[in-house]
């Protein structure tokens, strides 16, 4: 296996991980941008404020998107016993 083959796996790999990530992490920092300017107007410093609204919108977005991200991890796993097989 040659230096490109190896970088290409990795590519794919982070590539794969912020597929998976990337709609967890947007909504979240989304959800937690307009509780702090909510915190910030109202003077409400309450920190369950901040992770209970997180933690619902992450298990909605677990819910719509699992499938996909299920199917993409899926997906990559294929990829890489494909490199294997190929040695």
């Amino acid at each position: 296996m040659t230096t490109s083959e190896l970088m290409e796996i990795f590519r794919d790999a982070v590539l794969t991980g912020l597929k998976i990530a990337g709609p967890i992490l947007v909504l979240s920092i989304l959800v937690g941008l307009v509780i702090a300017v909510f915190q910030a107007a109202t003077s409400v410093n309450e920190q369950t404020l901040t992770f209970v609204p997180k933690l619902v919108v992450i298990g909605v977005v677990m819910v719509l998107f699992g499938g996909w991200m299920l199917q993409q991890m899926v997906d990559f796993v294929y990829r890489i016993f494909e490199v294997i097989s190929t040695i």
